[in-house]
């Protein structure tokens, strides 16, 4: 078989994810994993003096000679990839040969490699996302005291900072990343059971020997360094495919908000937060003027596409009748490889974005003098409450005069809110005028936010180890 670009290739073949990511779910490398574990396998049989050495160091010798050709001929004929793969090895190990997958049956190979598999890119993901937090505990730190305007419902509101806007998206992703750590240390392969996972094959192999399956299982699975599932059928339980794809979700979800943030703040209406942006790079075909947002629209959209896929692994996982079905065979080709390529990809933009963020500091202080004011009000509500003003009809008048300076400010014109209420007697026989002017500043009015947005720093600090 060979590919090229004149058939149809998937975008996961070259377009997203990182070499790295794509080579774990190549079909070689998948293969040289069903070869040691022949190999661990074999290793162990010849422990317990079921083979000879020689039979093992054959198998060794020839692990890595992968040859795809003649695999997928022998395919075309059988019609089973497992067996194709074990006939090529057997040609190729002419002592060795006649024992690989003695005793097993396809999934003690195949559901271990993917175990394996799943943990090498978890690893991978757990990488990108502790550089990810490293650059957000940098930006937090240096944005704490930065005040801003905050937005509710799309529309302004009260102050915060850039530091603590910043520190709700970091929350969500150590979470995010304890949510990986947890997932990868919970990985268990299926183990050595045989078919539907009663170690028959294995207890009958080992008569006479002293020792019994759980042992041959225990030293194959010691060699390949992975724990097994203390039960399972045929297959290892396929909850754990949903598990860990909720896992990568759970990322995605909080990758898609940050994107989706920063597609908003890019807006020149908003103009405050701007993704990096080449000098050679080109936003439109039409229109030359174009900064289009695309890491953070491309995040989102393989974002929303890695939410889809914890569904059918649900389905798997709940259709798994009885000891064995096959119904999940074709879809886990696609869903684990494009699960892991689609966050490999979202979390290697997002990390762009923010090494890279623009923050346009003329935008962020328009929009403050345009509707920081409005969200003063707020503390001067209070200030006549405690003055003994009727909570209630104060919020009341506020509004009022909020809606009317609302008015002047969308021609264009300075807003006038302060005279507003400095001059309504409603308001000043509370507070006198000179302390509605004073309080309507926006000097100092975001509570305790960069002292959080610190805290979160530094327990992301803590939580990578620094």
């Amino acid at each position: 078989m060979s590919f090229t670009h004149e058939t149809m290739l998937s975008p996961f073949t070259w377009r997203y994810g990182s070499e790295a990511m794509r080579a774990i779910w190549s079909e070689a490398y998948g293969r040289k994993l069903w070869r040691r574990l022949w190999v661990a396998l074999a290793q162990a049989q010849h422990e317990f003096g079921l083979i000879s050495a020689a039979q093992v160091e054959d198998l060794r010798a020839h692990q890595d000679q992968i040859d795809m050709e003649r695999a997928h001929q022998i395919e075309s004929e059988i019609k089973h990839d497992l067996m194709a793969e074990v006939k090529t090895f057997a040609e190729q190990c002419p002592i060795g040969g006649g024992i690989i997958h003695l005793g097993a049956t396809s999934m003690d190979i195949e559901d271990n490699a993917t175990a394996i598999r799943l943990g090498e890119s978890l690893d991978l993901l757990i990488q990108g996302l502790w550089r990810i937090l490293e650059t957000l505990i940098d930006l937090i730190d240096t944005h704490a005291d930065h005040v801003c305007i905050a937005f509710t419902h799309l529309q302004p509101a009260a102050l915060t900072t850039l530091g603590y806007r910043l520190a709700n998206y970091g929350q969500d992703l150590l979470a995010g990343w304890e949510h990986l750590v947890q997932i990868r240390a919970e990985l268990r392969g299926k183990g050595f059971k045989g078919a539907v996972g009663t170690s028959a094959t294995y207890e009958h192999l080992l008569q006479g020997t002293g020792k019994n399956a759980r042992d041959l299982e225990t030293r194959v699975m010691s060699l390949i360094g992975l724990k097994a599932f203390g039960v399972a059928t045929q297959t290892y339980p396929r909850r754990q495919d949903w598990r860990v794809l909720c896992a990568l979700a759970d990322v995605g979800m909080s990758a898609y908000r940050l994107a989706f943030d920063v597609r908003l703040l890019q807006s020149p209406p908003i103009g405050e937060w701007g993704e990096p942006f080449g000098a050679a790079q080109v936003g439109s075909s039409a229109m030359p003027f174009k900064r289009n947002p695309i890491n953070a629209e491309n995040v989102d959209s393989l974002a929303r596409y890695l939410a889809s896929l914890p569904g059918v692994a649900w389905d798997n996982a709940a259709h798994s009748l009885l000891e064995r079905t096959l119904d999940d065979s074709a879809n886990r080709r696609v869903i684990l490889p494009e699960g892991f390529l689609a966050a490999d990809e979202i979390l290697a933009r997002l990390e762009r974005i923010l090494r890279g963020l623009r923050l346009d500091e003329r935008a962020i202080q328009r929009n403050l003098n345009l509707y920081g004011t409005f969200s003063a009000t707020e503390r001067l509500l209070m200030e006549a409450a405690q003055a003994g003003g009727d909570r209630q009809i104060l919020h009341e008048v506020i509004r009022e005069h909020s809606l009317a300076a609302w008015e002047v400010v969308g021609t264009g014109s300075p807003n006038p809110l302060v005279e507003l209420l400095a001059s309504d007697p409603r308001i000043t026989h509370l507070v006198p005028a000179e302390s509605v002017r004073r309080l309507m500043r926006l000097e100092g009015f975001i509570g305790d936010a960069p002292q959080r947005a610190r805290e979160l720093g530094a327990e992301i600090r803590a939580a990578l180890g620094g």
